[in-house]
């Protein structure tokens, strides 16, 4: 029996391991699909706290895990496949099998940005191929980006890349965007973007396959297919949390984000941190703070019960 299980290793989940582990509570942590999270396909992160000159994605998760087990985290390559948190012990059955029961679960499994399913698309992630122009966007001061989508994550998106870029190109398979007006005026009224209306991305282009250098496009009216130059693409069509292993045991949004009070769910002993509860921000330095709330939360409810 565990005291503490946390599911998914990204900023959230690492964070509420290493709370955890220094309160000698010795949680197991689920690695998931993707160790390391969101931040593995990143190269350079230059908003997380405490690194001046920036900080590789990869090199910051290896430094963060280090620091768990230092501490005493157990880490375990598996992911969740159900989970069932109506009886007590708590039980998660994991992808390989096995089950493992815990007396509080912190869910850290975070969210994946959709992408357009290009093989060209994935190869260039983190080379110029991005689903957060916040946290993306300053690498491409003074050259021509795109957004794909029409929603208001797009419409966002594209006027904050407008600080850095010289102009932004908004890729939308429709005639009209389906955002709210008002996000929709301020796109098509500021001066740093245009609109290829009707028009869907078939291919990324690169140089040597080392970073994005345009885009290859087709009209879904015309079926003309052309090129653009462009030095980064922000795909914006949406994201969806990693919650459905625990559907049916946690309540959620209509979206699938589970639903927290501060990080409690609606189970008694389990807590949500990071991108899975967090629609809104998804930045690691968020999912890092609610990894540490999520862990304070686990700790006292454990003293509660004399543990």
């Amino acid at each position: 029996m565990r005291d503490v299980v946390i599911c998914g290793s990204g900023p959230a989940g690492l964070t509420a391991a290493i709370y955890t582990a220094r309160a000698g509570l010795s949680p197991l942590v689920l690695d998931g699909a993707q160790p390391g999270g969101q931040l593995i396909t990143t190269t350079a992160v230059e908003n997380f706290p405490g690194f001046p000159a920036g900080i590789d994605g990869p090199d910051l998760m290896q430094a963060m895990r280090e620091q768990a087990a230092r501490f005493g985290a157990e880490f375990a390559s598996a992911s969740v496949a159900a989970a069932e948190f109506r009886e007590r012990p708590l039980r998660l059955t994991l992808d390989d099998g096995r089950m493992v029961e815990s007396r509080t679960i912190i869910v850290a499994t975070g969210a994946s940005a959709r992408y357009l399913g290009l093989e060209s698309e994935q190869r260039l992630l983190g080379r110029g191929v991005s689903g957060c122009a916040t946290c993306d966007g300053s690498f491409f001061r003074g050259v021509p980006v795109a957004v794909v989508g029409g929603g208001d994550t797009a419409m966002e998106e594209a006027l904050f890349l407008t600080r850095f870029a010289s102009s932004v190109t908004v890729i939308h398979r429709r005639a009209e965007f389906r955002a709210s007006r008002v996000m929709a005026e301020r796109v098509l009224t500021h001066p740093k973007i245009q609109v290829l209306w009707d028009t869907v991305v078939e291919e990324v282009l690169d140089v040597a396959r080392q970073e994005v250098t345009g885009l290859r496009l087709r009209n879904v009216r015309t079926g003309e297919r052309f090129e653009r130059p462009f030095h980064a693409l922000f795909v914006a069509i949406g994201h969806e949390p990693n919650s459905k292993p625990f559907c049916g045991q946690l309540e959620m949004g209509e979206r699938g984000y589970i639903r927290t009070d501060g990080t409690r769910t609606s189970a008694a002993g389990v807590f949500a941190a990071g991108d899975v509860q967090d629609p809104s921000f998804r930045q690691a330095v968020t999912a890092a703070g609610s990894g540490c709330m999520a862990a304070l939360e686990a700790e006292r409810y454990l003293r509660d019960l004399g543990r």
